[in-house]
This record gives structure tokens, sequence and C-alpha cells, in this order.
């Protein structure tokens, strides 16, 4: 096959979710040395990301969804995320919460604690906690109602005044090699505060987040870091992250009905 036509069916290879190297070999018949030059070649046409150890398509950005749709949509998963998650906070740590209603649910699960600080912006978090045996300290900025959570130069002064064990970060998606996206310019640069400040950084996200690169602001994860997610061993989206150096990945199950 010619350089461009593969190159072409590469790019519609990459489209249907065949973004990694050795299933790109195996399906077109060559090395790996080639198969890295045309991601390398389709990349620098703004043809297909390059991602760790793959490839990712480029998207159109999406419409944000609404706080409403989030809050309704795989809720069982983020429940168990959630858990998962809770169950990484010792007795004493103080930890960081960001936006988003996946964190949201791993408030939920600290309800019961006691021996804990929460330092969150997330006004979901602060509404569940309330209340509770948990303290609770709300960095302050302007309010964003699509997340309902601050942001802006005050939440990012703010945070140089803190430091704390864990922090849980949401995203709208994560892809392996390039972080974690978001809709705007001041919330990823709002996780870059976070994860700056944090001891140990963990992201919560569903399956349907793995390589999604719906927006188009990023936060890069640069020390060590545990992703917690549903997506179990063979899932398409968590093998990038299995090879990924300084991650750890936490599978969580879901319970089903019935």
């Amino acid at each position: 096959m010619k350089v461009t036509r593969r190159r072409e069916a590469m790019v519609q290879a990459v489209l249907s979710g065949m973004t990694e190297v050795g299933a790109l070999c195996d399906h077109f018949g060559i090395s790996e040395v080639t198969v890295r030059r045309d991601l390398r070649a389709l990349a620098d046409e703004g043809l297909i990301l390059r991602t760790y150890g793959g490839a990712a398509s480029v998207s159109l950005h999406a419409p944000e969804e609404s706080l409403e749709q989030r809050s309704h949509s795989f809720q069982a998963e983020k429940d168990a995320i959630g858990a998962a998650a809770a169950a990484c906070v010792a007795d004493g740590d103080t930890v960081f919460l960001d936006a988003g209603t996946t964190t949201a649910a791993l408030a939920k699960a600290l309800v019961p604690r006691t021996g804990i600080q929460v330092i969150t912006n997330n006004l979901l978090v602060v509404q569940t906690l309330a209340g509770s045996q948990v303290g609770v300290t709300l960095i302050g900025g302007d309010v964003r109602p699509t997340s309902m959570s601050t942001f802006g130069p005050i939440a990012q002064l703010g945070l140089t005044r803190l430091t704390f064990d864990k922090a849980f970060l949401g995203a709208d998606g994560v892809v392996a090699g390039r972080g974690l996206c978001e809709a705007t310019v001041e919330q990823a640069y709002l996780k870059e505060c976070i994860i700056r400040q944090a001891a140990t950084v963990f992201v919560l996200v569903t399956a349907d987040k793995l390589n999604r690169d719906s927006q188009q602001h990023w936060t890069p994860v640069e020390k060590p870091w545990t992703l917690i997610t549903d997506a179990q061993p063979g899932h398409a989206g968590r093998h990038s992250f299995e090879s990924l150096p300084g991650v750890k990945i936490v599978s969580v199950e879901v319970p089903r009905p019935g």
C-alpha cells in the first residue's frame, strides 16, 4: 500500500477507535517504527492527536453538558468511584475535592467520616458535607453556575495559601500522555494549581471519559497519580493508561440491579 493511501486509512482507523500503536501495526502489517512515523506525520497535518502509546482523533469541541445532565448520567458508576476514592482517604487527611458530580459522589461517601478536613471549590460538596463531622473549607472566587463551583484569580490565590495530602480531580476527559481536558482555560489552570499543592493526586472519571478530547483546554499531570475508574481490564479506553509511567489504576465494580 502506498504511503498516502496507508495514512488515509490510518486516519480512518484512529477515528473508528483503533488508537494503539500495537493494534495499528497488526492491522496494517507494518513495523512500529513505520506506524509512529505515520502518526507523527498525520499529527503534523492536524488530522489526529499524538498520545502516549498511540493517537486520538481530533474531535469537534462538544458543547459542555449542563449540571442537570451530568447529575443524572452514570450515577451508579460515579457512586462506585466515589466509594473507592473515599477508601483512599485516611483519618487525619486534608483532602481537596475538585468541581464535578463525581467528586460530589465522593463527598457523599465521606459523610459518615470524622477526623478529616475537606478543601473544595465545589458548592455541591459543601451542600453535602454541611452538618456532618467533616471539616470543610470553601475557597472563594467567581461562581460558575454550569458546575456550581468557584474559579478565577481569587480561587487561584487562595490555593497558594493551602496544601493538602490528597487531591481528587474530575475532568471532562483524560487522555494518556496529554492530561485532563476542560471547557475553559480558567478551569484547566485551576486544576494545575490544585495539582501543584497536593502531595498525592487522584483522577476520578467514568469509562466514557478515557481518551475523550471533547474540549480544547488542557491540564498536564506532571507527577505520579492514580486513576480511579469503572473501566475494567480489557476496556479499550483504559489500555493506553496501563503502560503510562507514574500512573496507578484502580478499577471499581459497579453494582447492577437484579
